[in-house]
């Protein structure tokens, strides 16, 4: 596979449509990818679009960016990032709609999207003749460049978690792993291996490592993480963004389609260290926000716990809770005191209340998927199910007390069985 390519362009006066590949361009990739998945939670959790409704938007914010995209002559940032943004929100809800929604192991979606990524490398190289980036300059070799682009956010969605569930590895782990793989990846690049097949590897690899950075911000403290939430991970990363962005687009429109290897307005060493800045900007800001937010005292919790307590069959202060430590996934205190509110509301059929407050339920499960998950698959899945089932039961049109009392009682009962306090 050649790096460049001698046949013609198509389109007259069309010059190269994507950025070239320094490290500004591989810090921007990584922190596109944490956002693009924390935001499509958001809207689909925390805001309560729902998976579909949250599809259907990113399909037309997508489809409009692109759009845009395809209509230009030439490489404009802030439009290309935000193109890459929106596929990221999109290739991941496309894996989560296969993996949640129709429940396609992951496994399958990761050897589906495999599969499909090798077809459209397949068809681009025999249309083309060449998978070189650097030959983004027809209208045709960026169609199968957008293609190839969301097929790998899909598919380094469903091996990272495919790789994070099946061993086990956490999201501490897996950034070390990822991130290693990606520095193998760049040592065979300078060892001779070809451009082409290194961009693309580390273009597949950097999915995972932006999800697992994310989550190690946006977790719990009692999960390993840093307890920023996703919204603050969001807005943090967003700034790196577009202060790197920014730089770029005024480059571009100060001298054109700017070549970062040469010349004095955008060479390596400065682009090196305005990538290497940003970086250390966020990893900084990170740590000193956690320190900041801090995490709830043991004395609080303890109080939640001793006013909430959850047995599998009462609930209240003076029930004393049993522990069945027959999981990882550790103490579980925090949604039993969500359960029994509901619980406790359902008693009373004000359903209206309980459905209010089962949100939190939803949210709080949702947040610390990430750091539960990969502790014990099984147990977290089967949860999981009787969490929806409690959802479903009181979201209900016209929902049943003995129904959502039932569902509520079965998961109480599991978290009783699962907490490993």
């Amino acid at each position: 596979m050649s790096v460049t390519t001698n046949r013609p362009v198509s389109a007259r006066g069309w010059l190269t449509k994507v950025p070239a590949i320094t490290a500004t361009f591989w810090v921007i990739k990584v922190l596109s990818t944490t956002i693009g998945e924390t935001f499509a939670d958001y809207l689909a959790v925390n805001v309560g679009l729902g998976p579909i409704v949250t599809d259907a938007i990113m399909f037309v914010l997508l489809a409009t960016a692109l759009v845009v995209q395809l209509r230009t002559r030439r490489y404009t940032p802030w439009i290309y990032w935000l193109c890459v943004v929106l596929v990221s929100i999109f290739g991941t809800q496309v894996t989560d709609l296969f993996t949640d929604t129709l429940g396609v192991p992951l496994a399958v979606s990761t050897l589906v999207f495999s599969v499909l990524l090798a077809v459209v490398f397949a068809i681009w190289y025999r249309q083309e003749r060449t998978l070189a980036i650097t030959s983004i300059n027809t209208p045709r070799r960026e169609g199968f460049y957008w293609a190839a682009i969301l097929t790998t956010f899909a598919l380094g969605t469903a091996a990272g978690d495919f790789a994070t569930e099946a061993l086990n590895l956490g999201f501490r782990n897996g950034a070390l792993i990822f991130g290693s793989l990606l520095v193998a990846t760049w040592i065979a690049f300078r060892l001779g291996a070809g451009q082409v097949l290194t961009f693309w590897i580390a273009y597949v690899i950097t999915r995972p490592l932006g999800a697992s950075l994310g989550d190690l911000l946006t977790q719990d403290k009692d999960l390993g993480g840093l307890a920023l939430g996703a919204s603050t991970t969001s807005l943090l990363f967003l700034v790196a963004i577009v202060v790197l962005v920014v730089r770029e687009q005024m480059l571009v429109s100060r001298h054109g389609v700017v070549d970062k290897g040469a010349g004095p307005h955008g060479g390596h060493r400065q682009d090196r260290a305005w990538a290497g800045a940003a970086a250390l900007a966020v990893a900084v800001a990170g740590f000193g926000l956690s320190m900041a937010h801090g995490s709830r005292s043991a004395t609080d919790t303890q109080a939640d716990v001793t006013q909430n307590t959850v047995t599998a069959g009462a609930s209240g202060p003076a029930a004393a809770r049993a522990v069945h430590p027959t999981t990882k996934l550790g103490n579980l205190s925090r949604f039993a005191v969500i359960v029994t509110d509901v619980k406790t509301k359902v008693t009373a059929n004000d359903l209206v209340a309980a459905k209010t407050r089962v949100k939190d339920l939803e949210v709080a499960w949702d947040d610390a998927e990430a750091g539960l998950k990969p502790r014990d698959a099984t147990r977290w899945h089967q949860l999981d199910d009787e969490i929806d089932a409690v959802l479903t039961a009181l979201r209900a049109a016209h929902p049943v007390q003995a129904d959502c009392a039932s569902a509520v009682a079965g998961l109480m009962t599991t978290l009783n069985t699962f907490d490993g306090v």
